[in-house]
């Protein structure tokens, strides 16, 4: 969340940054909101200065003789008083919600090296590793592999659950689980991250503490009693500070868990309508820190290492991207997305997203620490799958199949695998 305080004094930076973002209308929100915050600040003040005066009159009516006309023209004065800052106080109220409303709307302000640009074409390559295999064969694509070996199910998911859910049979269940112990294994045995089982249902509150809501909302699982399904399991591991001052010496701290994460968006736009790349229902291991805001940036470097190593140990080919200002998330100010080559597309596709969200999200949900003089301040938040598990199996089926039809076992997996060497 963007504080009134930091959009009066930074006008114009606050409009450029929307207007990079590709935000409609910009000068009108930010100037209605200017507008509300302004009236906010000059009735509160006036309404302090009311109930100073019905303090004053009600202190001297008790030196006043009751029966005197001056007590009764006095109490009068009280009574109305009373009544001017009851109205007050509701217009307050009602200027103070338009004024939320109107910042919730507003994303994260963009860091000064992110790329300027409209959209993803506009992202920049920071960098390229691993080898791309040239195959003797038409690489098939991760579906085909799946469907072939009898590992994918769409058919029964569809039956059951409806469109953008998959069931993985044998060794391809045993992939995904396989899949999750590694990555869980690799970042909290070196990457140095504290395992949680966390809850895939939240309230609205958490969910508007990490921007998921209100802009989000149509784009999320909503249950009955106020809950949510989780998009991600940031939004339960960030939400675990919420309202809670931390110690200095505490941070950095660094947390991964691995859930179920739930997207009505996946199906949106007819976009990648065949195969496991966009689910409506698929598991992830997410990455958290919570740390001192000036130490944020050199913390997503780190964030960003941990999550290529698990590509580097798997021995697939990734690319590194900056993403533009038109294509950062609704929190972050800086994103890196990790991308994994697909031979079946010919191209590299998102495995991770890796963002700093500096104050914007403790700013919400008043996640504090306490900095070396004592004093509380915001920390800064930042997340990063490490990795999309689902898109993890796509890209080993795709890297690693045999002309035969049958997908060797990466050698880092073997151990998870029950001793396997191929899916057959």
């Amino acid at each position: 969340m963007i504080l009134n305080k930091f959009i009066r004094e930074n006008i114009e930076l606050v409009k450029s940054a929307l207007k990079d973002r590709q935000i409609k209308d910009y000068d009108k929100i930010i100037d209605e909101l200017l507008l509300t915050d302004k009236q906010y600040r000059s009735n509160l003040e006036f309404l302090e200065s009311l109930k100073n005066k019905r303090n004053l009159i009600s202190k001297e009516l008790s030196t006043i003789d009751k029966k005197s006309n001056n007590f009764k023209i006095k109490s009068k004065e009280v009574l109305n008083l009373k009544e001017e800052i009851k109205t007050l106080e509701e217009d307050l109220v009602k200027l103070k919600e338009r004024n939320n409303n109107l910042i919730l709307l507003l994303p994260n302000i963009p860091d000064s090296t992110v790329p300027i640009g409209k959209n993803e074409n506009s992202n920049k390559e920071i960098k390229k590793a691993g080898v791309i295999k040239k195959f003797n064969f038409i690489a098939k694509s991760h579906d085909d592999i799946g469907l072939s070996l009898g590992g994918i199910d769409f058919e029964t998911a569809a039956k059951i659950s409806g469109a953008r859910f998959v069931i993985l049979k044998k060794s391809f269940a045993l992939l995904e689980r396989a899949l999750i112990n590694f990555m869980i294994d690799t970042h909290t045995n070196e990457n140095g991250y504290t395992e949680y089982s966390v809850p895939v249902i939240v309230n609205s509150e958490s969910m508007y503490n990490t921007g998921q809501l209100p802009k989000f909302k149509s784009e999320q699982y909503t249950l009955e009693d106020d809950l949510w399904l989780i998009p991600t399991s940031e939004v339960p591991l960030t939400n675990i500070f919420a309202n809670v001052v931390l110690n200095y010496d505490n941070l950095p701290l660094r947390l991964v868990s691995c859930t179920n994460c739930f997207r009505k968006e996946a199906g949106a736009a007819g976009k990648d309508t065949k195969g496991i790349i966009r689910q409506h229902q698929f598991s992830k291991v997410e990455l958290v820190s919570i740390i001192q805001p000036e130490k944020r940036f050199q913390e997503l470097e780190r964030l960003v290492s941990c999550a290529e190593k698990i590509l580097t140990k798997l021995e697939l080919p990734f690319r590194l991207m900056s993403l533009s200002t038109g294509d950062l998330g609704f929190s972050a100010e800086k994103t890196y997305d990790i991308e994994v080559w697909l031979p079946s597309q010919n191209k590299y596709r998102e495995i991770s997203s890796c963002s700093s969200c500096g104050t914007f999200q403790s700013a919400r949900m008043k996640a504090r620490y306490k900095d070396i003089n004592g004093k509380n301040e915001l920390v800064a938040t930042l997340n990063g799958s490490g990795l999309a598990v689902g898109r993890t199996i796509v890209a080993i089926l795709e890297n690693y199949q045999n002309s035969d039809g049958s997908v060797t076992i990466p050698n880092i997996l073997k151990p998870y695998m029950k001793g396997k060497e191929k899916l057959l």
